[in-house]
């Protein structure tokens, strides 16, 4: 069976991740991963891209921990996809589908009302799961779901407590809802991992959303006895 990581973050892109593209490749390959899903934090979260700077820039910077991790994962033989982790108001939602070439020509997502968002991102072809739905913290003012926009939930975090989790499974059952597990990994340390499990040998984003819908798959979350040093084991 092949291992896919659905959920994880650059220090090229992602301001609170520490890991590069190059040290989460070599990590995921490290622990017997078949591919990865590089999910940065979109250029409305918490992103490494500066504001002020031009829109065909600011996306360079989302895309170059992809670019650095997929480098990386053409010499391992690490199969290396895209998406993001788009945010309204600390609400993330991971998105599968639409590339670099489609963002550059559609800077108006950053205006867009999500429902908005979501319908743009449905007519390209791709895919939203919400990303730790029930997840609480400090900054987060109110638990925000969107049934009716999203295709899936992610009903294992790696990074959340079994409580939260529960609760999107609860919450993925009642709307039949596509389930989704990702690691949320930001460092390249952590013992805790999770993602999706599958016959198929996934080459490009459109198998990756093939799949999910297709139910061919199974999530898996696992603990590995000890966690490697930061993958150059």
């Amino acid at each position: 069976m092949n291992l896919y990581e659905t959920h994880c973050h650059t220090s090229e892109s992602s301001a609170c991740a520490s890991a590069s593209g190059d040290t989460q490749a070599r990590f995921y390959k490290s622990r017997g991963y078949h591919g990865i899903v590089v999910t940065d934090h979109f250029l409305n979260a918490n992103t490494t891209a500066p504001w002020e700077l031009p829109w065909e820039k600011r996306v360079d910077i989302l895309f170059s921990g992809f670019e650095s991790a997929k480098r990386t994962g053409d010499e391992i033989g690490l199969t290396v996809l895209v998406g993001w982790e788009y945010t309204v108001g600390g609400t993330d939602f991971l998105t599968y589908g639409p590339d670099k070439q489609w963002l550059l020509k559609h800077p108006e997502v950053m205006e867009l009302h999500p429902n908005d968002y979501f319908d743009l991102v449905h007519k390209e072809g791709g895919f939203i799961s919400h990303a730790h739905p029930f997840r609480e913290d400090w900054y987060i003012d109110m638990i925000r779901l969107f049934p009716r926009k999203c295709d899936g939930v992610e009903v294992i975090n790696s990074n959340r407590k079994d409580f939260e989790n529960d609760m999107a499974k609860k919450y993925a059952d009642s709307y039949g809802l596509i389930y989704t597990a990702g690691s949320d990994n930001h460092h390249a340390n952590q013992a805790r991992l999770s993602g999706i499990r599958t016959e198929e040998d996934i080459r490009d984003i459109r198998g990756f959303i093939d799949v999910l819908k297709s139910g061919k798959y199974s999530i898996f979350d696992r603990v590995y006895e000890e966690a490697p040093d930061n993958g150059k084991a």
